[in-house]
């Protein structure tokens, strides 16, 4: 799923609130609040800072066939501007099917960008996080 350069973006321990306060207009931070509620729902885990722009939850440990190693976040996401930028892994046709019902976004290799939680089914964008939690499970262990 989210997969990053070793050192580059890891647990900080920094302060969601003032990541928050610094980063989002009003909007983004009722929405920060409410993408929050819902990983901590599915994570069951409380967030984390990792680097200086991620809100990540739980984590899990990759390996790449080079045999490079390293932790990410299970789930998160990040304020970029005036999207926010949830980091999915959306490969498969289930996950595609998703999407096309998801409503207004864009999508990266592994970045969901949003605007406005407003412009997204949250059943549908819940879905989308579950299915990619699984796939990471399943694709890296527990």
């Amino acid at each position: 799923m989210l997969q990053m350069a070793e050192g580059k973006t890891t647990f900080t321990g920094a302060s969601i609130a003032d990541y928050i306060a610094s980063r989002a207009n009003e909007q983004q931070r009722k929405d920060c609040k409410q993408l929050m509620a819902m990983f901590r729902r599915i994570t069951r885990k409380p967030p984390k800072m990792w680097g200086p722009s991620i809100v990540g939850y739980d984590s899990y440990r990759y390996t790449y066939e080079s045999g490079r190693t390293g932790v990410a976040p299970l789930a998160g996401f990040a304020i970029r501007g005036r999207d926010l930028v949830l980091y999915v892994d959306v490969e498969g046709a289930t996950q595609q099917a998703l999407l096309s019902k998801l409503g207004k976004h864009s999508m990266g290799k592994v970045c969901l960008y949003i605007r406005r939680i407003a412009d997204v089914d949250m059943s549908v964008l819940e879905k989308i996080v579950n299915g990619s939690i699984a796939t990471t499970r399943r694709r890296y262990g527990r």
